[in-house]
């Protein structure tokens, strides 16, 4: 994405806007955008993001923008707060973004400092006027939100801008916002799953407003070496290179049950004493106590030598490449990344029967589905196919085929891009005046 041009500030807009290329830091002069835009200009599509900790739901947006048509959409990303996790990501990847420092938003989000409690709220009300003249100033036609926080936050400045408003939802299938709020407030709404929809499709009238699009993944990334990947993290570890290696990838939250992934480590300890394997965790403690917790049960269950917290890393690849499993625990879970990613590297993947995890799996083809929330099963489910390496090899391969045809970058931006049009297509909410 390119610069923004700049405009020179208006009087009072100093602390609305600052643009920040991705080699900038948080000193940038602040400054309006350019509002000229000719007719046949690309719509801009305003993408805002909290900008503290990043999970899957940035990686994706992140991948469409980058593969957005620059003739057709003009990708706008605001940060509420710049000095994140996100923020960093953003830069490396190249792509500039705003940031709106003195703008509250509704909820929580990882990363982001907030004071919180009654004044917190009404700050959030109040700047709402704030993100209105924001979205009118700088001439967006789309607002793309991804998450719960960036839903509330920006639905009723996009309606009272006259801007339309893409619900991308790619949280749980039962959240408030998306059932009681998107039918209302959104132009479109876009789900990762059919399970992620699958609440607010009970709604006929919203049902009409939906569509599902599967995340968008490298189908094309170069190959790894998967014996490589797996022998540089051996000796990374200081382990034996037979040790077999079990990949949790994910923050850890309730949801992706990383507790659970001990219990399972603890089962196959117990009934395969003589199996040299090691669970590897890699993500970010977004619970309070969580690594402890982890900690103590895996010392309780004689499994300590056996696990090692791995931290956050991007870019995954190599690192999940080098697994001989990929196991998701995470019950509930709209669509995650981590096993699609896994499929298009060639790891086998073992997850809970539960979620999207039951559209992305065919289950005994290209992986296995166990009942959630039982550790005991996936314990004996990974030894399983750990004994039968050849029947392993093949369903990695079906799984790899049946990704690289359905989870392209490409096709999701086509898909996305599709529905931009069609937005574009309908006119304004309302007369779009300036202010």
């Amino acid at each position: 994405m390119g610069s923004p041009r700049l405009a020179t500030p208006r009087t009072g807009d100093v602390n609305m806007l600052q643009v920040l290329p991705a080699s900038a830091s948080l000193s940038g002069t602040a400054a309006a955008l350019d509002r000229e835009a000719e007719s046949a200009a690309p719509a801009r599509i305003c993408f805002p993001f909290a900008g503290g900790a990043m999970g899957g739901s940035h990686i994706s947006a992140t991948k469409l923008i980058h593969q957005l048509d620059r003739s057709r959409f003009s990708p706008l990303i605001v940060l509420h707060y710049g000095s994140g996790q996100f923020g960093d990501f953003l830069r490396s990847e190249g792509l500039d973004f705003v940031t709106l420092p003195d703008t509250r938003f509704f909820g929580e989000s990882p990363g982001v400092p907030k004071a919180g409690g009654k004044a917190e709220t009404v700050s959030a009300l109040i700047d709402q006027w704030r993100m209105i003249r924001f979205l009118r100033l700088n001439d967006v036609r789309i607002v793309h939100t991804n998450d719960g926080p960036m839903h509330m936050s920006w639905a009723l400045p996009a309606r009272l801008a006259g801007v339309k408003m893409l619900w991308h939802h790619r949280g749980s299938h039962d959240a408030r916002g998306v059932r009681f709020v998107a039918p209302f407030a959104a132009d479109r709404i876009v789900g990762v799953s059919a399970y992620a929809l699958s609440e607010v499709r009970r709604r006929k009238r919203a049902a009409r407003k939906t569509s599902v699009i599967y995340s968008p993944f490298d189908a094309d990334a170069e190959p790894i070496d998967r014996a490589q990947a797996h022998l540089a993290l051996t000796s990374e570890l200081g382990v034996d290179p037979d040790t077999r290696l079990l990949g949790f990838f994910g923050h850890f939250i309730d949801r992706k049950r990383p507790l659970m992934f001990v219990e399972m480590l603890a089962h196959i300890a117990r009934a395969r004493p003589d199996l040299p394997v090691m669970g590897l965790m890699f993500g970010l403690p977004l619970t309070d106590g969580i690594e402890e917790q982890i900690n103590e049960k895996a010392k309780a269950l004689g499994v300590s030598d056996r696990l090692r917290l791995m931290g956050f890393r991007y870019p995954s690849a190599a690192l999940m490449a080098g697994c001989d499993i990929h196991v998701v625990t995470a019950v509930n879970e709209p669509f995650g990344r981590s096993l699609i990613e896994a499929m298009l590297l060639g790891t086998p993947v073992i997850a809970a029967a539960s979620g999207g995890n039951i559209e992305a799996i065919d289950h005994g083809v290209t992986g296995m589905l166990v009942e959630p929330d039982d550790p005991a099963a996936m314990g004996r489910a990974i030894v399983e196919l750990l004994d039968c390496p050849d029947r392993l090899t093949a369903i990695a391969a079906q799984a790899q085929i049946l990704a690289n045809r359905r989870y392209g970058v490409e096709q999701h931006a086509s898909q996305v891009s599709a529905i931009y049009q069609s937005l574009l297509g309908t006119g304004p909410r309302r007369n779009r005046r300036r202010w």
